[in-house]
């Protein structure tokens, strides 16, 4: 029963290859770039951050990702520079991704914290189907391709992030050319997964709860018209400036009618706990652990989630951490 139920969701995902849905992360939070172009020079000094999710563990072509991102602010703390480059893989399908980013970020009021951002991400998509994993139950079925196909396109992301002390609130899409690159270049489909464009929209707040004790809830809201919604709830606490524990409760919402969707799909996705240790000052861990909460976590299979940043000193910002200690990046 296990394998019939994988095998479905497996199927699931090749038929509806042309609505991929974006590599999933819990550890976002920590690096709003795998989401948003404009967080790039959020934190001035120069981070370097990288994620390995395996999803599903223990089930024969699950869902694993692996991403790594750099970015750091110039030009006085008015620029961001951004790089990222992911690989995402699931059963047959895998899909490869690299993007440079730059943020344009203005000061609002005198407060040099305040700052509103606006980021445009670019890059290069390859999306791949390889035919020699599928296991057809009749040969010589012609929608079942042979071999490795794959579709490469340029793409681009945009975003919109405002921060201060106290809170934030980002808006972005990616995902913008695949769809029209895939139709101009005549591809034939053949299953191989077209990225469609997501849209995100992201809010948090901070609240002290003493000198080194915070408190930071935020929500983030993934959409796009060939899936379903997607809302992540979040909740964080800070104890001693040095160790973030945290949960998400992830679940489908609706925000407008979606003809193409199935009506009764469930709601509820998954619930995630979250760890983060700032090992040094410049050096942090995380691990997240996905319960999922459809039928899927009826299988008693987790996701896990590894993180590594480093911080490095950027000798010509005045706004580095490492210039003034009492300076944290907190969102």
């Amino acid at each position: 029963m296990k394998k019939g139920l994988f095998i479905f969701v497996l199927l699931t995902s090749f038929i509806t290859a042309s609505a991929q849905q974006d590599a999933q992360f819990s550890q976002y939070i920590f690096n709003g770039l795998y989401i948003n172009p404009a967080y790039a020079g959020y934190k001035s000094d120069f981070y370097v951050n990288s994620f390995y999710r395996s999803q599903w563990t223990g089930l024969n072509g699950a869902p694993q990702t692996t991403s790594i991102a750099a970015d750091g602010s110039v030009a006085n703390d008015k620029v961001g520079l951004g790089l990222l480059l992911q690989r995402d893989q699931i059963g047959a399908q895998n899909n490869i991704a690299a993007y440079t980013s730059y943020a344009y970020r203005l000061q609002i009021g005198e407060n040099e914290n305040s700052r509103l951002a606006f980021g445009l991400g670019v890059g290069l998509i390859q999306s791949g189907l390889d035919g020699n994993k599928l296991n057809p139950v009749q040969s010589g079925d012609n929608y079942i391709p042979t071999g490795y196909h794959s579709f490469l396109s340029p793409d681009a992301r945009l975003g919109v992030l405002y921060t201060n002390d106290d809170y934030f609130i980002g808006a972005s899409v990616d995902n913008l050319l695949p769809q029209y690159m895939h139709s101009a270049q005549n591809v034939s489909s053949l299953g191989v997964p077209v990225p469609k464009p997501h849209e995100y929209f992201t809010t948090g707040a901070l609240f002290n709860l003493s000198d080194q004790n915070k408190f930071k809830p935020s929500i983030l809201i993934k959409d796009s018209p060939t899936v379903p919604t997607s809302m992540d709830v979040n909740a964080f606490l800070l104890l001693n400036d040095r160790l973030w524990l945290g949960a998400t409760y992830r679940t489908a919402i609706t925000l407008y009618n979606k003809p193409n969707l199935q009506k009764d799909l469930p709601t509820s996705s998954a619930l995630v706990g979250i760890v983060e240790f700032f090992v040094t000052e410049n050096v942090r861990i995380g691990y997240a652990f996905d319960y999922s909460l459809n039928k899927i976590g009826a299988l008693g299979y987790g996701s896990h989630e590894i993180s590594i940043g480093f911080l490095l000193k950027n000798s010509n910002s005045s706004r580095s951490r490492f210039n003034d200690p009492t300076r944290k990046c907190y969102f």
